[in-house]
């Protein structure tokens, strides 16, 4: 569908963006697992303090199948839909795309007219992803202005590689095919995101579905067999351009945050753990001299802990590893938020200098051993700070518990149940728990937030702030 004026919720720049209205609703990928044949959930939570539903689960909408692990997400348009060059400026951000990482499976939800009430309105079969594209477990969308972008960790439908990217059609969803030209060296595949104004595309690695689907491969990840590369690629000719290799050390490097406003060239990287020590650490990636380069500039260390009150995969180790699987940046480039998802930390960081980051606030909740408990609920709790969004104010932060079913089993055997719980951010930094809000998910696990409107992982922007 497209419209005489652009959606009301596009803005050119990220300075625009941060003073659009306050996010009114939530959409929550929840999953069954384990437990029951249930099927996955997309659940609509009500953020509006001024609603007598504030803090509740106002509505659910249930896939038709079983099994899909609903994981990232993302909307079919933003603000990148403004980009000069943008062909189709006039889309709206109305249907929310939401893979299964497990079964391959689309679906494409409307959330019009009533964006309390969702619906499916297409659903893409896994057999038409892997025929159109040539992948399977679709990961991360972004909304570009020429079409719908998505990762891919698998191909050919079995346990291997390699991973990429393929495309959607902006207007009907079609599987277009795979994105790439000329992959290089790229064979591992995980999150992405673009300088969009630089015509570059940066991409990540974590494995092949056959070391993630069963919960990860200790001996793969002892013997540094996982993703170590940031890939950096012409984004306008779909080709490979530069690795950068973080060391034999460094495994699983996550989510990627690159600056928000297009005049800046740098962005931040998660890396989950080092073979060395079992730190996490964030890198910060840049130009200089004409290439891309990369530096570690936050590493945060393990924790002691008592061997008797770890999961057996860290029973060896007597301590507690951050486990550093989620970073979100405000839309003003000032704060990174770290997800310590083993230590049950959210981490708040001033980067305003990208190369030396100030650690402004914390809060802890859940955890390995800590098992940290919130103010509305008696006990404690499992799991810990896992995917992050931030309001495009940058003042309430969001984040739910799960990080991928037979993983969360690995370090939690325990089996975890889902909560999502809210962060108020100060303006000059410093962030605390909101006591008022928590939601209970129950034996459905929680993994990615979207914000109505927009949120802070969501646009590219084409314009300076």
């Amino acid at each position: 569908m497209t419209f005489l004026k652009p959606d009301q919720t596009f803005y050119p720049s990220p300075r625009m963006a941060c003073k659009a209205p306050a996010e009114r609703l939530g959409y929550v990928a929840t999953l069954n697992t384990g437990r029951n044949s249930q099927p996955d959930a997309l659940c609509v939570v009500d953020l509006d303090p001024d609603s007598p539903d504030y803090g509740r689960v106002v509505h659910k909408l249930e896939m038709p199948y079983a099994g899909d692990e609903l994981h990232h997400f993302g909307w079919n348009a933003c603000s990148s839909a403004l980009c000069p060059y943008a062909p189709h400026p006039h889309l709206e951000r109305r249907y929310l795309i939401v893979p299964g990482l497990r079964s391959s499976r689309i679906y494409i939800i409307d959330t019009k007219p009533d964006p309390r009430r969702p619906s499916i309105a297409k659903i893409i079969a896994p057999e038409e992803v892997l025929k159109r594209s040539g992948y399977s477990r679709p990961h991360t969308i972004h909304c570009g202005p020429d079409a719908i972008y998505v990762s891919a960790l698998g191909a050919n439908n079995g346990g291997g590689g390699p991973g990429g990217i393929f495309m959607l059609d902006h207007f009907n969803f079609d599987v277009l095919g795979p994105w790439e030209i000329d992959r290089g060296p790229q064979q591992l595949a995980y999150d992405f995101w673009w300088h969009i104004t630089e015509d570059t595309m940066i991409t990540s690695e974590w494995g092949v579905p056959k070391q993630f689907e069963n919960g990860l491969v200790f001996e793969d990840l002892l013997n540094g067999r996982y993703g170590r590369n940031l890939h950096f690629w012409d984004l306008r000719r779909r080709r490979h351009l530069q690795t950068i290799d973080l060391g034999e050390e460094y495994q699983l490097v996550f989510e990627l945050r690159p600056a928000h406003d297009p005049t800046k060239t740098y962005g931040f990287a998660g890396v989950v753990i080092s073979l060395k020590n079992l730190s996490s650490s964030i890198w910060t990636w840049y130009r200089e001299q004409g290439r891309w380069a990369a530096r570690k500039v936050i590493e945060i260390p393990t924790q002691p802990a008592d061997p008797d009150q770890l999961p057996p995969p860290l029973k060896g180790f007597g301590a507690v590893p951050p486990l550093v699987t989620d970073i979100d940046l405000s839309l003003d480039d000032r704060y990174l938020y770290v997800s310590c998802w083993g230590t049950g930390e959210l981490h708040q960081y001033d980067v305003s200098d990208p190369f030396q980051p100030r650690l402004t606030g914390k809060v802890h909740i859940g955890g390995i051993t800590r098992r940290g408990g919130h103010p509305l609920v008696q006990g404690p709790l499992l799991g810990g700070p896992q995917m992050v969004e931030i309001s495009r104010d940058g003042r309430r932060v969001y984040f739910t518990n799960s990080l991928y079913s037979s993983v969360d089993d690995q370090f939690y055997p325990d089996l975890l149940t889902g909560w999502m719980v809210k962060v108020d951010a100060a303006a000059g930094g410093g962030i605390a728990l909101d006591p008022s809000f928590f939601v209970d998910f129950g034996e459905t696990r929680t993994h990615q937030v979207r914000l109505e409107g927009g949120d802070a992982s969501t646009d590219s922007f084409c314009y300076p702030s």
